[in-house]
């Protein structure tokens, strides 16, 4: 039997070469791992997953990870599925293959699972959603791009992934952001906070100007939202109390004193004084 160094001398590796040599002397030869087992996979033979949510590793944490990969072994396997052409494509668990390519591996273990292509985007971004450190934007990008190739409503991605629609809703609308915001977030300048509070303010232009303002100095969430109303003059007008605006009454009124509020929605109050039970009782007669 020909030598392969796989590169993992201890770990789930080490207990997978293993098992794998006893069977191929007792079979005489090497045969394919079969779907729905973990076995060693040669890193050739594995291609990316096109579909997959993370656009950005930082490359500190993947050389710890890398590190700890050439110190102790590959624990968890990377999921792949079988190409009908031949070889694998990877569905989850990219950071741990890229880290072992730095290491130099030749072979990985690998949770060898049925998917078709149709499946394929769903299972890649369900699991990365779930077990990924993403960032805000990857998150919304993944979200985004379940619901439209797979044709699910807020709700029903919601529900499949286990997360309130709301909180769906809120990341997908980050993508209205201006790019330079986006990437914002990607780098850590601002996190879901600040976004949120920036969503809402118009025209774009200012919307910019108070993020650089933010990124800057470096400002709180709760900074943000007084320089965004600051800046907006979002008082809520709707919630002040209307003044009272003098408007003519008519001649049924008499001498009675009167003021009538309005509200920018078109809503009031009228108030009528009287200063006795018959100018009371002539009220009432001219109102019926």
């Amino acid at each position: 039997m020909a030598q392969r160094k796989s590169g993992l001398g201890k770990g789930l590796g080490a207990l997978l070469a293993s098992r794998e040599d006893t069977s191929e002397q007792k079979n005489g030869q090497a045969s394919l791992p079969s779907i729905g087992s973990i076995a060693l996979i040669p890193i050739q033979k594995i291609e990316a997953n096109p579909w997959q949510p993370r656009t950005r590793f930082e490359q500190e944490a993947l050389q710890e990870l890398a590190q700890s990969i050439s110190t102790l072994g590959l624990v968890q396997p990377i999921t792949v599925r079988q190409l009908p052409q031949g070889g694998y494509q990877l569905i989850s668990g990219e950071r741990r293959f890229r880290a072992s390519q730095l290491v130099g591996l030749t072979d990985i273990p690998a949770f060898i699972r049925p998917s078709e292509d149709g499946d394929m985007l769903e299972l890649a971004l369900v699991e990365n959603i779930h077990r990924a450190d993403l960032n805000a934007i990857e998150l919304a990008f993944s979200y985004q791009q379940l619901m439209e190739d797979c044709k699910l409503t807020q709700d029903q991605l919601a529900e499949r992934i286990a997360k309130k629609r709301e909180t769906i809703s809120n990341y997908v609308r980050l993508l209205k952001l201006p790019e330079e915001i986006q990437s914002g977030i990607i780098e850590g300048a601002i996190n879901m906070g600040h976004a949120r509070t920036l969503i809402n303010v118009n025209p774009a232009s200012l919307q910019l100007e108070i993020y650089r303002q933010v990124k800057h100095k470096k400002l709180s969430v709760r900074a943000t939202e007084a320089l965004v109303k600051s800046a907006t003059g979002s008082s809520n007008p709707s919630k002040k109390k209307a003044a009272p605006i003098p408007q003519p009454l008519g001649p049924w009124a008499g001498s009675a004193k009167a003021d009538l509020t309005l509200t920018s929605n078109g809503k009031g109050n009228l108030t009528i004084r009287f200063s006795n039970q018959e100018e009371l009782k002539s009220l009432l007669d001219r109102l019926a």
